[in-house]
């Protein structure tokens, strides 16, 4: 009788996946603080016109990058 073909556990994305997964959301996080830490009224200084947002758009562009980068299998190839 054969055995069914019982799929690896394995995960979806590589480990740079994983590593650019948080490194976006990390920068997300923080372009948002920094939203939030600006003293002017409304939010109208450097940090919340300027930097939070460059911060959080870079997050989002790290966080699609992570998930198109097609991961290396375990020999090395693509």
């Amino acid at each position: 009788m054969a055995q069914p073909n019982i799929p690896s556990k394995s995960f979806l994305f590589g480990k740079i996946n994983y590593i650019l997964l948080f490194t976006g959301l990390t920068l997300i996080v923080l372009g948002f603080i920094i939203m939030g830490l600006e003293k002017e009224e409304f939010g109208f200084g450097l940090l919340g016109l300027y930097i939070g947002p460059i911060l959080t758009v870079i997050g989002f562009i790290v966080e699609i990058f992570a998930i198109m980068i097609k991961p290396k299998d375990e020999a090395g190839n693509s």
